[in-house]
Order: C-alpha cells, then structure tokens, then sequence
C-alpha cells in the first residue's frame, strides 16, 4: 500500500496508521428515549430488563438495572433536553445514557451524612470500565458490565 501512496522519493518519514472496528448486529443493541421526568426511570428499567431476559442476561440484570438508574437519575437532574438510554450486548453489556449536557461527570465520595452523591461511585464499583464520550449534541456516559 504505501507503495502506491508515496512519492518515488519521499522527503520525510510517513507512518500509515490502519484502524478496524467490529460493527455490533442490530439484534445486539436496543434504546429507549427517556422523558425528563423521574417518574419515567422505572419504565425504562422495566423495558431494559426484559430485553436481558430476551437475551440471556439474567445473571446481569441487578447490575444493569442499578448502574443504569443511576446514570439514568443524573441526567434527569442535571441535563437538558432528550435522554436515550441504549445497551449492546458485545463481549461485555454495554449501558450508555445520552443526554444534551456536555458538562462533564465527576466521581466523588460522599461522606456518610451526604443525602446523595454515591451515583457514579457505584456505577464505577460495579462497571468494569466507565467514562464519557462527548458528541456533537451533548455527551454519552458508558458503563461496561461483565457478563457470563
């Protein structure tokens, strides 16, 4: 390949950075759109434990159903506009939240008095992995769960 890309005689070093991505099935993601309102979380949590039960995932589903009403929670508190909720069944359960904030989260530990503040210190003791992707609209929290 670089053959035909480079000049007869290049002038600088040239690296060729190639990146593969594996596309997940439809079959394997699911969403929901969120109405921004708390009453709503436990809807949500119902549609996306049947959707475990669909695929096998009993065994995640406490895990799932906690971090996700967490994640869930902090973006009726603290965004605006639409929330969607999506899970893709790879290798891990992935659980995203997306809302149109780009403030960024921030993990902290709450003192034994605090009447709130655990949300993402629980979601970053049951999440393999966990972080934010920031997307043109606003930001994406993720969750990855292990499953067996």
């Amino acid at each position: 390949m670089l053959d035909a890309l480079l000049p007869s005689n290049p002038s600088d070093d040239i690296a060729l950075i190639a990146a593969r991505t594996r596309v997940v099935g439809a079959d394997r993601v699911a969403s929901w759109e969120v109405p921004s309102d708390p009453a709503a979380v436990s809807g949500v949590r119902a549609e996306v434990m049947r959707k475990l039960a669909e695929w096998g995932l009993d065994e995640a589903a406490f895990t799932a159903e906690l971090v996700l009403s967490e994640l869930i929670t902090n973006a009726i508190r603290y965004a605006t506009g639409p929330i969607r909720v999506q899970v893709l069944r790879d290798r891990a359960l992935i659980c995203e939240v997306s809302d149109t904030s780009s403030t960024s989260p921030h993990l902290r530990y709450a003192a034994t008095t605090d009447e709130g503040g655990r949300g993402l210190f629980l979601v970053a003791q049951f999440a393999e992995r966990w972080g934010t992707r920031y997307t043109a609209h606003g930001k994406v929290i993720w969750a990855e769960l292990a499953i067996p």
